[in-house]
């Protein structure tokens, strides 16, 4: 089992600035990527941002390129995501998510509320 616990949420006005933290604990040397996903009020969960563990690699939906930037301190054991320019639209609870190599994110954290007005 892999534990996920966020934090970093809040409510800031546009083109405000947030970092998300993720910390990871449990069975942690079984994680291959880690991923953020965010949910609006009325929308489907949708993918953010994901890292590789060891190698680093990174992806971003292309809502939020040139905005956000995930990150890992792998002696922590937690993932980041810096949000700069921060938009009503990101409105949304966001999620980390720990995946194993077959690309399916088995783990899940509870979630943090990230409110942008305008």
């Amino acid at each position: 089992q892999v534990q996920l616990v966020e934090s970093g949420g809040g409510l800031v006005q546009a083109g405000a600035s947030l970092r998300l933290s993720c910390a990871a604990s449990g069975r942690t040397f079984s994680i291959y990527a880690m991923g953020w996903f965010r949910q609006a009020p009325g929308k489907e969960r949708e993918f953010v941002a994901s890292l590789t563990w060891r190698g680093g690699s990174t992806r971003y939906a292309d809502s939020v390129k040139g905005r956000f930037t995930i990150s890992r301190d792998s002696a922590k054991g937690t993932v980041y995501l810096q949000m700069n320019s921060l938009k009503p639209e990101d409105t949304a609870v966001y999620y980390c998510a720990a995946g194993n190599v077959g690309g399916a994110y088995d783990y899940r954290g509870q979630g943090t509320q990230v409110t942008v007005s305008s």
